[in-house]
């Protein structure tokens, strides 16, 4: 183990390790993450995140960041993404669930609602996960991969967050090959259809943790696949 892998290890517990070794600490969390759900959006993705994106670059580059990555624009960008995220995921998580009760599910849904795990749980979950990853995914991650080209072509320097993003000539020049092959076709439904049923089936105030967390995976999966590529 290098001194850097020391350095994120030491990161990582700084951040989880207070929650498990302080009741007061976690009733705080709790009440301030159920009192301002959009900001703990913000912070968790903004962190989470980008230290995933830096375990990836760890695995394809052997450094957790280069010239170009931009550490604190890529934690602006996903704290913003977070919040998309957060609202995609109040919205898919209300309206599925009515959709299937207009189409005779009620049952289904009334079962979603109860604790512990049942079926209806798991097929309203998959069907809230399908649903928004594959309408808000795909645009989610495509704007995703602009911001991180254009923080890349700003030099990682936080003048990326005030340089207005050339969409017409990223959008147009973005890899879309493995845009679809990979990113796409793989991604979606072989992770993230059933990470996010995983995250539906969770308490209310762990769905957003456990998504930014995904974020971290996400980060070591691309890696892979970039490496493979």
């Amino acid at each position: 183990m290098k001194r850097q892998d020391l350095y994120f290890a030491i990161v990582m517990l700084a951040i989880f390790l207070p929650f498990f070794l302080s009741a007061d600490l976690y009733d705080w969390y709790k009440t301030f993450n159920a009192e301002h759900a959009m900001i703990m959006a913000f912070l968790k993705f903004g962190i989470l995140a980008t230290l995933g994106e830096m375990l990836g670059c760890r695995i394809s580059t052997g450094n957790y960041t280069t010239p170009n990555f931009g550490v604190v624009p890529r934690m602006v960008v996903w704290g913003i993404l977070g919040v998309a995220i957060a609202m995609a995921m109040m919205v898919f998580k209300s309206g599925i669930p009515a959709f299937i009760t207009a189409m005779g599910g009620g049952e289904l849904v009334a079962q979603f609602y109860m604790e512990g795990i049942t079926f209806g749980k798991f097929v309203v979950a998959l069907a809230i996960s399908v649903m928004m990853n594959t309408f808000f995914a795909p645009v989610f991650m495509t704007f995703h991969k602009i911001t991180d080209t254009h923080i890349a072509e700003c030099g990682g320097k936080l003048k990326a967050l005030f340089t207005p993003i050339p969409m017409r000539r990223l959008i147009t020049t973005l890899n879309w090959d493995r845009q679809w092959s990979f990113i796409f076709k793989k991604t979606i439904p072989l992770f993230w259809y059933p990470a996010h049923t995983i995250t539906f089936m969770l308490p209310g105030e762990y769905q957003v943790l456990f998504a930014a967390l995904l974020g971290v995976a996400l980060g070591v999966i691309l890696a892979i696949g970039a490496r493979k590529k």
